[in-house]
């Protein structure tokens, strides 16, 4: 029988990178967390540039919401990250403008490689795109693109990606509907 060297887990994102997130996580509950909900919105934007976010004017980001990365994550013109929102941004997530990431939604773009024996980390981007809406509690996977107008229904989890204005819904997220917009 052939013997299996157990290698340790190694975490390919380096040292730069972890001292990066400490020194994040520091900053956002010292000086993000604190205010309410929406409350002093700019200051914690600008919190998330000095990090290397890119957030256009009028996105809104509540002080509960989890941000793995702030140089991963970019929120066009009026985009929302709701309240206990995980973005686990190890890669890129982009959100659309208009679109809004609602209550307790979970944003994951990493995972691990099941085929290799010490699981190798495995990313890709998520992309959220204009006027979309992840509904509460909803889970989108790594590599997904939620497209213009879609909506991700509450609890549902996304693996796929989702058309523009069509609506999803279960686990897997499977179509229920196309969007239409009656105003």
């Amino acid at each position: 029988m052939k013997r299996q060297v157990q290698v340790p887990y190694q975490n390919r994102l380096g040292r730069k990178h972890q001292l990066i997130r400490v020194a994040w996580a520091v900053v956002w509950t010292l000086l993000g967390r604190p205010f309410p909900r929406s409350v002093c919105n700019a200051w914690k934007c600008q919190l998330l540039r000095w990090f290397g976010a890119k957030i256009a004017r009028g996105a809104v980001v509540y002080s509960s919401a989890k941000i793995y990365y702030p140089a991963n994550l970019e929120m066009c013109e009026y985009s929302c990250l709701a309240s206990e929102v995980n973005c686990y941004n190890v890669d890129k997530v982009k959100i659309g403008a208009y679109a809004t990431v609602s209550q307790g939604a979970y944003l994951c773009t990493a995972s691990h490689d099941i085929t290799s024996r010490d699981h190798h980390l495995i990313t890709a981007p998520i992309v959220i795109g204009t006027h979309a809406w992840v509904a509460t509690e909803a889970f989108v996977g790594m590599g997904v693109t939620i497209g213009e107008g879609a909506v991700v229904g509450a609890r549902a989890a996304v693996f796929k990606n989702v058309e523009p204005w069509t609506i999803v819904g279960g686990n897997p997220a499977k179509p229920i509907k196309k969007r239409v917009i009656k105003d």
